[in-house]
C-alpha cells in the first residue's frame, strides 16, 4: 500500500512521471480504438454527425499521437493542454454511454456512471503536465 501512494504521490509532484503515466494510458486507449472499435462506435452519440467507425479512429490517432507528443519534452506543453482537450471532447460519448446502458443490469450502469467521474482527474493531470513542462 506504501508504494501505491508513494506513486500518486510522485506523480502529483513530478509532471514527467504525470506526463508517462498519461502517455502510457492514452496510448494503449489509443491502441484499443484499432484493435477493437466496436466499443467506441457503440457509444458515440447519434447527434455527432459523422459515421461512428471513423470517429472511432480519429480519436485513436488523436490519442496515439497526444500519448507519444507527452513523452517529448520538446511538445509534452502542448500535448497536455491539447490531452485536456481531447478528454472534455469525448465526455459525450461517455454521457452517452450512461444513456445507452441506462436499461441494461446494475453492474453496467456501475461501469458506466463510474467513467464520468474519472475523467475530471484526467483533465487535471493533462493541465497540471501543460503547466509545469
Amino acid at each position: 500500500m506504501t508504494t501505491v501512494v508513494g506513486r500518486l504521490s510522485r506523480l502529483r509532484s513530478d509532471p514527467a512521471a504525470l506526463a508517462r503515466a498519461l502517455a502510457a494510458m492514452l496510448l494503449g486507449i489509443g491502441a484499443l480504438h484499432f484493435a477493437a472499435p466496436e466499443p467506441f462506435d457503440e457509444i458515440v452519440p447519434e447527434e455527432i454527425p459523422g459515421d461512428p467507425r471513423t470517429l472511432t479512429y480519429l480519436s485513436g490517432v488523436a490519442e496515439i499521437g497526444l500519448g507519444t507528443a507527452l513523452l517529448a519534452p520538446r511538445t509534452r506543453r502542448a500535448a497536455g493542454y491539447l490531452s485536456a482537450l481531447l478528454f472534455i471532447a469525448v465526455y459525450p460519448a461517455n454521457l452517452n454511454m450512461v444513456r445507452l446502458w441506462w436499461d441494461r443490469p446494475l453492474p453496467y450502469k456501475i461501469v458506466a456512471l463510474a467513467r464520468l467521474p474519472f475523467q475530471f482527474p484526467m483533465i487535471w493531470a493533462a493541465l497540471r503536465v501543460a503547466r509545469g513542462s
